[in-house]
């Protein structure tokens, strides 16, 4: 039997880009905003695009903060995509308007961290760039340190603040790139994984990554 994979529909989001590449990997794939669905699914799928706060304040709408915070205490797979995975960090701040401060906003908490703006010459970091995951990734497994992914984002994690401190707990696989500067790229956590990049849009590299991810399930 395919695993049962669900697009979250929260209003934010490539969901027919993201149901297609999920497809492509032999998945069953469901888009739909229904909590039940979306809590009893082989593997979760959560995109997000446009401001972390908008994104965040769409995801509470539907539940998915709920949901995910569910599944992954449960153990069960979610993956987040672009800003799908900027939410699952404590907070986000926004500089939209130099004059009115920053605005900063809650996130799932899954992760600590800040997600904030890339320091860098051009922003946003729109095109290909290659990543540096760990040794034990399973997310990238058989795709190659020439490879390449597809980003589209102005903010990112820039310092990983999370450690177990703990030699019986598994410390999360964190993958790097650089624009700029170095920031978080993607994360394997347990049942929780992300990525900044767009899998769904990263060509051949990406659909194996998003294989990887379902063979996990």
């Amino acid at each position: 039997m395919p695993s049962r994979v669900v697009v979250f529909d929260y209003g934010s989001g490539n969901l027919r880009s993201a149901q297609r590449a999920m497809e492509r990997t032999g998945a069953d794939v469901t888009v739909t905003s229904d909590p039940h669905a979306a809590l009893e699914a082989d593997g979760l799928v959560v995109p997000g695009v446009g401001a972390f706060s908008a994104c965040m304040s769409s995801l509470r709408a539907a539940g998915g903060d709920r949901i995910i915070g569910r599944r992954v205490a449960g153990g069960r797979p979610v993956l987040g995509i672009c800003v799908g995975m900027q939410v699952l960090f404590d907070r986000g701040v926004e500089r939209a308007d130099p004059r009115a401060g920053d605005q900063v906003t809650e996130g799932c908490g899954e992760w600590p961290g800040t997600v904030d703006r890339l320091r860098a010459p051009i922003v946003p970091h729109m095109g290909w760039n290659t990543v540096r995951p760990p040794s034990d990734t399973r997310l990238f497994a058989g795709i190659g340190p020439e490879e390449r992914f597809y980003f589209v984002h102005s903010y990112a994690v820039r310092e990983w603040e999370f450690s177990t401190h703990n030699e019986r707990i598994r410390e999360p696989g964190v993958t790097w790139a650089e624009h700029g500067e170095p920031f978080v790229a993607a994360v394997e956590n347990g049942p929780l994984c992300a990525t900044q990049f767009h899998p769904e849009k990263s060509g051949d590299a990406g659909a194996r990554l998003l294989a990887n991810w379902v063979a996990t399930l």
